[in-house]
Order: structure tokens, then sequence, then C-alpha cells
């Protein structure tokens, strides 16, 4: 029996593949918390529809209550209303049936795109096999941006760096008479990324502005 067979580890051999190193918390326990930090909650959508179902549920439970009891409706009988919403758009002025429309429209879109959407929030993980890193695009927008300008040779107001999930955007407005190579720029914000290495990897893209400024 070999040594790799008594300790249980597979022997590697030169043509296995070298594993690149795990992003910051892939354990399964600390995935759940990485996800609550990457992403919105839902739990605020979600309690907004459970009222208003809520809401209109016992709203007709008491009006159909009231009626079985021989009362007066406290704001339309339920089958009045239900003849009304049958007879639509009869009875209502065009007006009044597009606001209606357009604010239940709103209503339905808001929790379609909340139940659609991935709900990103403005950060990104970082590579680390110990601990778990989440870092806000802002904070990543401006190391970027002190090595874009460095490497353009401006002021830190001539640099504006735009960092979102998959591309980073680097505008940079060259000093008057001062050429700014946009390939150097490019290459030191590559260079800066893969040093960070987020997760996921943005796609960098350099504009430098035809107009130039003035230096003091």
């Amino acid at each position: 029996m070999t040594q790799d067979q008594e300790t249980g580890v597979p022997a590697q051999g030169f043509g296995d593949a070298v594993e690149p190193n795990p992003v910051a918390g892939e354990e399964p326990g600390m995935a759940r918390i990485l996800r609550r930090e990457t992403h919105s909650s839902r739990a605020g959508a979600a309690g907004i529809a459970a009222v208003l179902v809520i809401v209109l549920c016992v709203y007709a439970l008491l009006e159909s209550a009231v009626r079985a009891l021989g009362q007066p409706p406290w704001l339309i009988d339920p089958g009045t209303a239900a003849e009304r919403i049958i007879a639509l758009p009869a009875g209502i002025s065009p007006l009044l049936l597009g606001a209606s429309g357009a604010v239940i429209a709103m209503f339905g879109l808001f929790f379609f795109l909340h139940a659609v959407l991935p709900g990103r929030r403005a950060r990104h993980l970082l590579r680390d096999p110990r601990i778990a890193v989440v870092v806000d695009d802002e904070v990543l927008a401006s190391a970027l941006a002190r090595r874009a300008r460095l490497a353009a040779n401006v002021t830190q107001e001539q640099v504006m760096v735009v960092v979102s999930q998959r591309q980073v955007v680097v505008n940079v407005r060259p000093t008057s008479g001062s050429p700014v190579s946009e390939e150097a720029v490019l290459a030191a914000v590559q260079a800066e990324l893969e040093e960070m290495s987020p997760v996921p990897l943005p796609e960098v893209r350099v504009n430098l502005g035809t107009s130039g400024v003035v230096g003091a």
C-alpha cells in the first residue's frame, strides 16, 4: 500500500489543472450570508403584498357579514361592486378609468420587477481563501480612479470612474497640452482589478475627453 492510499489523498499529476483562488466564503454556511449582503431583500415587497391582500380579504369578509346581518354596507355592497366590475367600463368616466388602470399597472409592475430581477446591490466579492470580503462599488471606483489618475498624470477632478456589476467605465479629461495614453490607463486599471480580483470581474472601458482642462 502506497503512502497516498494510506492517507486517502489522491496523487496530483503534472497534467492536473490548478484550482483558482476560491471566492471569499464559498463554504455552504457562508454562501447564504454573502448572498444576503450582495442582494437586496424581498421582505419589504412581500410584506406590502401580504398586507394588501389581508386588508382586502378582511374588508370583503366584514362587508359580507354586514350584508348577512341585514345591515347597510360600510362602503359598497359586495353584490353591487361585482356588478359594477362586470359592467366596466360603463358608468365610469374614461379619465378616472385610465387613472385607475395606470395606478394598478404601476403596482403590478413594482411587484413583478421585484419578483424577476436579481436585486443585486452595488457590491462585489473579493477572492480570499480565508475570510469573506464584501466591498462596495464606490470603494472599488475610488481605488481604480486613483490608479487611473496616476497613469494619466492628471488631477483628481479629471477622473471619474463608474463601477457596475459587469463593467467599469473610466472617464478621463486630459490636461491641455499633455497627451494621455488610453492604453496606459486601460492597462493600469486592469492591473488593479486583477490584483483585487472582484467577483464577477468587470470589463474596463476608458473614455478620453475631447476637450482638455487648463492646467494650474
